[in-house]
Order: C-alpha cells, then sequence, then structure tokens
C-alpha cells in the first residue's frame, strides 16, 4: 500500500518499478515459447499483447500523455495500448489480429521503455501541483498499480493453459492440508461504512474510489469462512446447476449455452474431483474456498436461502468496529504481512479458509483480505460525483454499463500495493476465471 512518506521518494518508486517489471519478466518465463501467440482466455487478447501492454502503458499515461515527450515506437505503442472485455466470443474474435511481432521484438521494446521510464522517476518533473496527470505524481502510481493488477490477470489467464506449456518455477507446490470448519456465523450490528475515499485521504486511487461516501448499514448475519470446495460439492451433487429456480435468467442461460456443471477450477479427467492447478493437478482440496464466478455463488446463496453481501455489508464486516470506528484492514492498522493473510504473491494456491486466524476483522469474520477476492451483490456503478481520472479516462466508466459487479478483498496473486480499503475490483457475473470466492450473508431476524 502507498503512504504519502513513499509519494516523493523517486528512489522508492524506481525500485518498485522495478521489482514490478522483475516480476513480470518471471511471469512470462513461466510460459515457454511454444505458447506464447495462445490465447488461454478466448476472450482476451494472446499472451504477446500482455508483455508489451505493460511497458507501452506506462510510456502512454506517463511520458507521452504526462510529460509530453516521445515515446519508444508509435506503432507498437498503439498496438499494444488496451486490452479488451468483450460481451462475447464473436466481438472477442473481432478484435484479433492476424499477426503480432516477435519475442524478440516485444522485449527489445520493453527495455526500451523501461529505460525512457526509470529516466523519467528520476529525473523528470514527475509531480507537478494542478496538473491533471502529475498532480500528486498520480500517473506515476497509476502506472506502478497498473501492472501489479495486470500480473494477477496474467496468473489467472496461465492458469488456463495446458501444464505442458508452462515450466513450473522453484517452490510453486500446493498445500492442499486442512479441515472444513463448521458452518457459522456471526451477525454484525447496524452501522456506518465508508466506501471509497476521499481526495486527500489516501495518496493515490483509482477514479472510482472517489468521491468516498458513507452509508448506513442495517444489521445482517455473514458467514465467518468462505465456502469451501467441499461445501460447494454439496451443491453440484444436489443439482444446483440444473435448477433454473436458482438462478438468474441470463444466469441459467450461460449454464446451458457453456453445458457448466462445476467450478472452472475443478476438473474430473477420471471421474475423481481434482483441482485444476497452475501446474498439476491435485486431488480436490475439501477446505480450500471455492473459486466460481459471480453466478455461481448466487445460485448457490439461493440454494442455501442466503444471498451474497452487498459492498456495504463488506466493508461493515471487514473495517467496523464494534466501537463505532472503522479500521484500515480488517485486523487494525497494522501494515499487511504474512501473518494477516495469503496475498501478495505468497502462493500459487489458496490454502485452507482460517488459515491466518491473525487477519480476521473485528467480529471474528477470517480471510476477507486474501486467499480469494470476494464477490458481491453490489453492481460496479460511480459513487455520486464521480469524474473520470485524466491518466485513464476509460479504467472505470466504460464499465458502469450493468453488466459487472463489485469484488472486494484480495487474493493470493493480489499486489501489496493494492490492500487499501476504498479500492474495487469488478467483472461480469458469468467470468469463471478469476481468482474469486464468496461467503453468504442473510437479514437479522
Amino acid at each position: 500500500m502507498t503512504t504519502a512518506a513513499t509519494a516523493l521518494d523517486r528512489g522508492t518508486l524506481a525500485e518498485w518499478y522495478r521489482r514490478n517489471r522483475r516480476r513480470s519478466r518471471q511471469l512470462f518465463d513461466v510460459v515457454r515459447p511454444d505458447a506464447y501467440y495462445s490465447r488461454p482466455i478466448s476472450l482476451r487478447h494472446p499472451i504477446v499483447f500482455y508483455e508489451g501492454h505493460l511497458p507501452a502503458f506506462s510510456v502512454n499515461t506517463l511520458v507521452k500523455r504526462g510529460l509530453g515527450r516521445p515515446g519508444i515506437d508509435e506503432g507498437l505503442e498503439r498496438l499494444f495500448a488496451r486490452g479488451i472485455d468483450p460481451d462475447d466470443q464473436a466481438a472477442a474474435d473481432r478484435s484479433q489480429r492476424v499477426e503480432w511481432p516477435t519475442r524478440e521484438e516485444v522485449r527489445g521494446f520493453a527495455d526500451a521503455c523501461d529505460a525512457v521510464i526509470l529516466d523519467a522517476i528520476a529525473n523528470a518533473p514527475i509531480e507537478q501541483p494542478g496538473h491533471p496527470l502529475l498532480h500528486e505524481a498520480a500517473a506515476v502510481y497509476a502506472i506502478l498499480e497498473h501492472e501489479a493488477m495486470h500480473q494477477e490477470t496474467m496468473l489467472y489467464m496461465w492458469h488456463q493453459l495446458p501444464h505442458a506449456q508452462k515450466q513450473a518455477p522453484p517452490g510453486a507446490h500446493a498445500d492442499p492440508a486442512g479441515v472444513t470448519p463448521a458452518p457459522a456465523r456471526v451477525v454484525v450490528p447496524a452501522g456506518r461504512a465508508t466506501l471509497g475515499a476521499r481526495q486527500g485521504e489516501i495518496p493515490f486511487g483509482w477514479d472510482n474510489e472517489f468521491p468516498g461516501l458513507t452509508v448506513e448499514v442495517p444489521g445482517f448475519a455473514i458467514d465467518v469462512h468462505d465456502v469451501t470446495n467441499e461445501q460447494f460439492m454439496d451443491f453440484v451433487d444436489a443439482g444446483g446447476y440444473r435448477r433454473s429456480d436458482l438462478w438468474t435468467p441470463a444466469a441459467f442461460a450461460w449454464v446451458r449455452s457453456e453445458a457448466i456443471d462445476h467450478p472452472r477450477f475443478w476438473t474430473a479427467p477420471d471421474g475423481t474431483w481434482k483441482w485444476r492447478g497452475m501446474f498439476e493437478d491435485i486431488d480436490l482440496p475439501p477446505a480450500w474456498p471455492a473459486y466460481v464466478s459471480q453466478a455461481e455463488a448466487e445460485a448457490y446463496a439461493r440454494w442455501k436461502a442466503a444471498r451474497l453481501p452487498t459492498e456495504g455489508e463488506y466493508h461493515r464486516a471487514a473495517f467496523g468496529d464494534p466501537t463505532g470506528a472503522e479500521r484500515e484492514y480488517p485486523w487494525g492498522e497494522a501494515r499487511p504481512d504474512a501473518s494477516r493473510g495469503l496475498f501478495d504473491f505468497q502462493s500459487w494456491s489458496p490454502v485452507a479458509v482460517g488459515r491466518h486466524p491473525a487477519g480476521q476483522s473485528a467480529w471474528g469474520v477470517h480471510d476477507l483480505m486474501g486467499n480469494g477476492w470476494e464477490w458481491t451483490s453490489t453492481e460496479f456503478a460511480p459513487f455520486d460525483g464521480f469524474q473520470a481520472m485524466a491518466s485513464y479516462p476509460e479504467y472505470s466508466a466504460e464499465f458502469f454499463d450493468g453488466q459487472h459487479v463489485v469484488m472486494k478483498g484480495a487474493s493470493p496473486a493480489t499486489d501489496a500495493a493494492l490492500l487499501r480499503r476504498s479500492f474495487r475490483n469488478w467483472f461480469r457475473p458469468n467470468y469463471p476465471y478469476v481468482y474469486a470466492t464468496f461467503r453468504c450473508a442473510a437479514p437479522v431476524e
């Protein structure tokens, strides 16, 4: 998480950029050469795009638009400018190119971009009060957090590659140990929750985080733990994917058209359920959180005569305090570390729910930040007074379309810099690839 102490420290910003680039290079090195032009997720660009997109975005945002300086290669900067979020496969296919640069050309372009960006961070006027992109060095923070977010995107894309197209780095083993806790809910009393942040409260935030607002949240009950694979198995075995009454019409049409009858992260090649791991399939770990789409999470919640929490309820459960105050993190004010949850690329896989009791909230709710993003029932929409950010005007605004829902928290692949109370993530309800789990909520009777 960025802090005011690091906002003006060019050396810290430069090291953050170098750390991002090292991590990105390590992730691309996982992909074998024969998979470089493949599309692990058919709704997305091929892998080659992302290796060019990260440095191109940084040059386009900081160097060209922010500082008004020339870039490296206009053609490549246009080619790698933006990813896609298509409505369907046909739209995704229309956006694809026939030819892409070679890997050597992409990496040469990236190296040239890195040199220009590091020079700008070290020497250029990257903080200019009142400047639409450089006020409080906003463009620098934008490119740093953008790369961190895309590293998680790349990981869940890589997850869909056949194992033979990847090479596992040392220490990439999973920890399937653990026992599903007994079902338990806690009552969170009515109170206030602050969504987003107000200008000046945090060193940097994306436009959808502003302006913050305070909402009154009625009392509610919420699961202490995320739903596990073992618990979700009961839904599968009960025929949940075949019951139209548990799904919205759009969600059930998706289930039917795609012939979906289990989570994307499960597989059963020999009739026994396995976890579709990054580098190998393993016996389905019963106590790991169930990674599912929001549509699947909602169907399960209805099956349990419950629902998903709202964004406000998540905030109240995660950051609320019986004193009426609000915490910076679920566990309090201490900075994130490995004792508090599974995040910041600690692992290639989740772990059993409840493994990090030091990260529980004031109400005793576990894993609200780490081990998997938390689906909510809240439509991704702007707060009153929203203004698109100058450094990335389309970042949020193009997704205020009624087709995306809010996720909160963090996954094992979420960079620690993004662990702030105001951060909002979002995806389509039927997007099954992200490291996202859920817990049920219910009104207080």
